[in-house]
Parts: structure tokens; sequence; C-alpha cells
């Protein structure tokens, strides 16, 4: 009897031993610098939100929080990089909407559904098709036009295959029975590079070409949002178009599986703080990215829903892969 007393308390002792840690590293949390992957390349409309977002909850968290850049594979790096990462909350990333859907076209390093811890959504993308100032097209009657008259020798640069600005002017040009030619780049910096340069004819990305439109070196064409921006409210929308097509992008903060509830609840506490520092509003008002917060429940459904919804879509484009 005395024996199988002891055994019991020496067993509790090691639970309780193993546990009171994890509690401990929890409660001091953050002690060393958080790491906060852009899977964009640097200069990108994504990078500047991400780094207005990491100033911001680095001082609410009282830690240094730096962005790295992992530009390339439409944006999935950051995703790849958290399936091998330890789940202590060191280690966060923007996982894009691509993450729900080019696994429905090619094998990828993660599993969506199950690799992720999904924090907090704080943002998402205004999107818009752009052409150069001195472009013959002045519209998307006249794109409509010119591709019907030449297949596939209208070329536009997006920050990716299957990002959401490739899939958006694809459903277009479905629905419009015309054919473009796509060139993907490794993100937004690029890609304006491009259209600015004359190297494409176009450009289907978020709104880092917002400054080229009001400086009026590039003219922006429609918005794939359900209205109308209020920084364009000229400029009309796909779907107002009779093209059917509405694309958006919300995104946040992600982390590998396994972390701990309560750093988890710390991060989503702190990143819920930045929507209302007038940096962090600043900065979303310049690339017009609306708030679109989601805490860690609804943001887990969102991706879940949003899984079989991009699904369905890569389906009916005829772009599943094998």
């Amino acid at each position: 009897m005395q024996n199988r007393r002891e055994f019991l308390l020496s067993a509790s002792a090691l639970t309780a031993g193993a546990i009171l840690p994890s509690m401990a590293m929890a409660q001091s949390y953050p002690t060393r610098t958080i790491k906060y992957i852009c899977p964009w390349p640097a200069g990108g409309s994504t990078d500047v939100v991400m780094r207005a977002l990491a100033e911001s909850v680095g001082k609410i968290l009282k830690q240094n929080v730096i962005v790295e850049n992992k530009p390339g594979a439409g944006g999935l790096l950051g995703a790849a990089e958290l399936v091998n990462a330890k789940p202590d909350g060191y280690t966060l990333a923007q996982i894009p909407v691509g993450a729900f859907r080019i696994p429905h076209m090619q094998k990828v390093q993660f599993d969506t559904l199950n690799d992720f811890t999904w924090i907090i959504c704080l943002t998402g993308y205004t999107f818009g098709l752009v052409v150069r100032e001195d472009s013959p097209i002045k519209n998307i009657k006249d794109l409509v036009a010119f591709a019907k008259a030449n297949p596939d020798k209208f070329t536009y640069g997006t920050p990716g295959t299957g990002t959401s600005p490739h899939l958006a002017i694809e459903e277009f040009a479905q629905r419009a029975g015309i054919k473009l030619s796509h060139i993907p780049y490794k993100g937004n910096a690029q890609s304006l590079q491009a259209v600015l340069g004359g190297h494409v004819m176009g450009m289907s990305d978020s709104t880092g070409w917002g400054p080229s439109v009001d400086s009026g070196k590039l003219r922006l064409l429609a918005t794939y949002g359900s209205k109308r921006t209020t920084r364009w409210p000229n400029v009309p929308t796909l779907n107002e178009l009779g093209y059917e097509t509405v694309s958006d992008s919300p995104y946040g903060v992600c982390g590998p599986k396994g972390m701990d509830p309560k750093v988890v609840k710390i991060l989503h506490d702190a990143f819920k703080k930045t929507l209302d520092d007038p940096a962090v509003q600043k900065i979303f008002s310049q690339y017009d990215q609306p708030v679109i917060y989601m805490d860690t429940a609804q943001y887990t459904k969102f991706a879940r829903d949003t899984f079989f919804a991009e699904k369905k879509m890569i389906e009916k484009l005829g772009l599943a892969g094998s």
C-alpha cells in the first residue's frame, strides 16, 4: 500500500513538473525576438503593412518583432517554413489565400487544414487591373475588344501563379470569352516595375500600384471588390461590369500547429490592439486595406470554409492538378 501511494505521488510530481515549465513559459512569453515571415518581396504593399504591424505589436509586447521576407512560390514559403517551426510563438507568418487554393493545383509541403494555428485575421487587399497611362486600352471594354482581336497578346503580371490577382483575371477572362497571357512574378514590387517598364501590358495585383495611379503613371481599369473603392470611386468593379468576379484576400497572423492556447491568446490580444494604432491605420489607408478582424475561432473556420470553396473554383476554372 505504501509503495502504491509513493508511486502515485511520484507520478503526480512528474506530471506537474512537465506542466509547470509550460505554464511558466506561457506566462513569461515573449522573452526574445519574434520572427514574422512575409512571403513577398521587400518594398511591396504586404511588406510595408506587415512592418507597420510588427512595429506596433512589438511596442505592445515589449519585445522586438522582425519581418523576414521569403518571396516566391506564390506566397507559400512562409507556410512551408511554419511546418518545421517550433510551436513556441517565436515564428509567425502571413499565410495568403493561395494556401487554400494552390494545394488543389499542385503538391505542396504542408496540410493547410492541419499544419497551422490561425491566430488572428487583421486586414485584406483591394485588387485591381492597371495599364500604363500611355496604353491605348482605356477601359475594360477596350481590353475585351483587343483580346478578342488578338488572343494571348495582352500580357499581364501578377505576384504568382494561383494567387488571387491571377485567378480573378482568369475568371474574368473566362466569362468575357477572351485569352490573356499571364506573366508571374515574385511579388508586387517586381510586377509593378514590369508594367512601368513596359515589359508587360498590364498588372493585376493589390494596391501597391496606387501611388503610380495617383501620379498618372498608371491607369486603373477595374477593381475586384463587391463595391467600388472610396479612393477611386469613379473606377468600376468587374462585378458591376457584368463579369461576376469578386475577389478579396483576408490575412493576418498564423503560427505552427500545436501552439499553447495561452500564447495564442497573448498574440491575438496584442495584434488586435494594433488595429487601434494610428500608424497602422495610416498604412492600411495608404494601401486601401480595410480592417477585416476575425478572432482565432472565426479565422480557423474561415480557413476551413475557404479551402473547400477554393477547391470548387479551381475545378470550375479547369486548373485542378492530378
